[in-house]
C-alpha cells in the first residue's frame, strides 16, 4: 500500500481522508502493526484508484522501499531578527 501511496504522491493523512479511515490506522497498516478488514482494503484501493489485488503484488527482487514523501507539516519558520 505504501508503495502505491508514495507513487501517487499522497500523504497518509490525504489517503485516510479519501478512504474515510483514521490516519493512524493507515500508518499502522503500512508498518504491519494491524491487519485490515476486506472493507478497509476495498476503501483504500478505491481511494488509490487501484484494484484490490494490487495490494498483494510482491515487489521485484532487489526493488528498494519507497522513499518517504517530503515533509509537509511542521515546515521550519524563518527566524525573526532582533529589533
Amino acid at each position: 500500500m505504501r508503495r502505491i501511496r508514495v507513487l501517487r504522491d499522497l500523504s497518509q493523512e490525504k489517503l485516510a481522508v479519501d478512504a474515510d479511515v483514521d490516519r493512524t490506522h493507515v500508518s499502522r497498516l503500512e508498518r504491519t502493526h494491524e491487519n485490515p478488514t476486506i472493507g478497509i482494503l476495498d476503501r483504500l484501493a478505491e481511494a488509490l484508484d487501484v484494484s484490490l489485488s494490487e495490494f498483494f503484488v510482491l515487489p521485484e527482487s532487489g526493488e528498494s522501499h519507497p522513499k518517504p514523501l517530503r515533509g509537509r507539516r511542521g515546515a521550519k519558520k524563518p527566524k525573526l531578527g532582533r529589533r
